[in-house]
């Protein structure tokens, strides 16, 4: 795990110092090494975590024998041994690294279609002046592209472009999304807040030369979803554990210190559970503990710890702890970001860094087999009677308590809205489309997902899980859980989101997940072949902030700092009257739903200030 940059520059307008640069503002991404190469028109950087071959003989950019090519990687190929014995490479190391280089140079840029990993990796090929991009599949790694004709820089995260002057000094503010992040919470591929810098697309690798960038993708979620689903409980049963503990297996490799995240919940219990078993010794698992109950979830964990005899630590925070990083989140996210779990999310991490340099995690579950309650709304408003009378539903609710008011909005959309974005975004509290409208100064529609033509009609809630996969998680989720854990140098490796996991879900059939009424059906059938049922016999707990009430007391500064008539109107982006609505609503008329709304609009201001604008 890592964090690496370059560029492409026929002018030369990238310095030797500013790649230096674009590699210092991510050194805690890899604290361990670092090196570049630098030519003028084209460099590339690298800061090192090792975790596979701790050697200085693995430090990057990696050379090929030759002296021709050489890599950056941030990531990790799990497979590596397999591929370096069934392509009977000759290795001086024992690191990914150099397989990854080997199968470039021997069965050329394809070869990632056999690598099973998280990775986002640039191969320079001095001799053509080229560079080489790659991707991973479900986009668990980051990588930002900035292009401005034929001026192309690349890196882990947006600050290592954002830093360099002349750069900078060509960006403006992406408007569109500015709209996407305040209906989703985060800014969906290949949108960043910038006009000039993507994310570069999962599954994906590109070629950067004279010609400018060129994209080829090798992975397409929709691509895998087949004309026909397994429906045998038992015999899906098998297969998932049979995936899992390879993928598991796989994902503990490592030379350092390593464990798991464990909240207690479904996801993270069965990871740890499966890489406990498969171990000699106490698996180290982490969590943390708030002082507010309703947020705590920390005994649960405590119970799986326990049956599963792991060396558990649990990191106690206040609430004074976890607003202290309040005012990192911009900085740290490079971009609004306005999921507030990145908070709790810093904080396990921050607390397994002083343990271990490698943590398995949970992520994929929920949205692999429907772990969410946006699924059994998706088949409710999908219903021909509920669309009729939906805008009569809606009134009624109205009138009710806040749940009945927040509920209301989610019958609130109109025919040309798309519904799983709606559904998300009111589920999460987020503007609407409509509300969108009146709160723009100049309204821009959000980004909507594009579904391929697949082999099979999904049902309502397959789609509203196929959209959470190719949206949420993986611009959202696991972008949380990149930087909250990389801030620390400690790397995160996430055993459900194996691509022959994903490929198998995919094609699970719907009640094997969501078997009347029971979220995760399948998973769980798993999970209970190593903890005990009774133990996960509650209600579903997030792991999150009381920020509902934190902006209400201590954190209301925010509101007042950033979201007053003078800056409101300064940047002009949003209409302040709506704003002065919203303030009164939440704040005087406690209509407490509103609080992400106000989230995302406090963070879109504070990073507008924050970056210059």
């Amino acid at each position: 795990m890592c964090g690496i940059a370059g560029f492409f520059s026929p002018k030369c307008l990238v310095s030797e110092s500013d790649l230096i640069k674009m590699g210092s503002v991510i050194a805690h991404r890899g604290p361990d090494a670092n090196g570049y190469y630098y030519n003028n028109t084209i460099g590339i950087v690298h800061q090192r975590l090792s975790i596979i071959d701790l050697s200085s003989s693995a430090n990057q950019p990696f050379y090929s024998n030759c002296g021709r090519y050489a890599i950056v990687f941030n990531g990790e190929a799990y497979n590596y041994l397999e591929l370096g014995i069934n392509e009977s490479l000759v290795l001086r190391t024992h690191s990914d690294t150099e397989v990854l280089l080997q199968l470039f140079i021997k069965k050329g840029p394809d070869f990632i279609n056999n690598v099973n990993g998280m990775f986002a990796f640039a191969i320079l090929d001095k001799q053509e002046n080229s560079i080489w991009l790659y991707r991973d599949r479900i986009g668990i790694k980051p990588l930002f592209i900035y292009k401005n004709d034929n001026e192309i820089a690349f890196a882990s995260e947006i600050k290592s472009i954002t830093c360099i002057d002349s750069i900078k000094k060509q960006l403006g503010i992406n408007y569109s999304a500015c709209s996407s992040f305040l209906h989703y919470g985060y800014i969906p591929q290949p949108l960043s807040i910038y006009d000039k810098i993507t994310k570069f697309p999962t599954g994906s690798y590109a070629k950067i030369s004279d010609g400018g960038i060129e994209y080829f993708q090798y992975w397409n979620s929709s691509q895998c979803v087949a004309a026909n689903t397994i429906n045998n409980e038992s015999e899906a049963i098998h297969k998932l554990e049979e995936l899992l503990n390879q993928s598991v297996k796989l994902r503990l490799r490592s030379d350092v210190a390593f464990g798991a995240f464990l909240s207690g919940g479904v996801d993270s219990s069965l990871v740890s559970a499966i890489a406990q078993k498969q171990l000699t010794a106490p698996l180290k698992t982490f969590t943390i503990a708030f002082d507010n109950k309703k947020h705590n979830e920390a005994r649960f964990a405590q119970q799986v710890a326990d049956y599963l005899k792991t060396e558990h630590h649990e990191f106690k925070v206040t609430q004074q702890t976890a607003k202290e990083l309040v005012g990192d989140i911009v900085n740290i996210m490079g971009e609004p970001f306005a999921d507030s779990s990145i908070i709790p999310t810093m904080m396990v991490s921050k607390l397994a860094s002083k343990h271990v340099k490698m943590t398995l995690s949970g992520d994929g579950g929920d949205e692999l087999f429907m772990g969410y309650g946006a699924y059994s709304w998706a088949n409710r408003l999908a219903s021909k009677r509920v669309k009729m009378l939906r805008k009569a539903i809606a009134v009624t609710l109205a009138n009710g308590s806040n749940r009945q008011k927040r509920a209301a909005h989610l019958f609130q959309f109109s025919k040309s809205d798309n519904l799983h974005s709606h559904i998300f975004s009111q589920e999460q509290y987020f503007f609407s489309n409509n509300e969108l409208k009146g709160l723009l100064n100049n309204y821009i529609s959000p980004v909507y997902p594009y579904m391929d033509n697949l082999s099979r009609v999904l049902k309502p809630n397959e789609e509203q899980a196929f959209f959470d996969l190719n949206y949420y998680l993986k611009d959202d989720l696991l972008v949380k859980v990149d930087r909250a854990s990389m801030q620390y140098s400690l790397e995160s490796r996430v055993p459900l989101l194996d691509h022959n996991v994903v490929e198998f879900a995919l094609n699970v059939h719907h009640s094997l997940k969501m078997n009347n009424g029971v979220q995760k059906h399948l998973l769980k059938q798993v999970l209970y072949k190593y903890v005990p049922k009774h133990i996960f016999d509650r209600p579903k707990w997030g792991f999150s902030i009381p920020l509902n009430e934190w902006l209400k007391t201590d954190l209301k500064y925010l509101i007042d700092e950033n979201l007053n008539k003078e800056t409101v109107e300064e940047y002009g982006l949003i209409n302040y009257k709506q704003v002065e609505q919203l303030k009164h609503l939440y704040l005087n008329k406690q209509v407490d739903y509103l609080y992400n709304r106000l989230w995302a609009l406090i963070l879109i201001h504070k990073f507008l200030r924050e970056s210059s604008f």
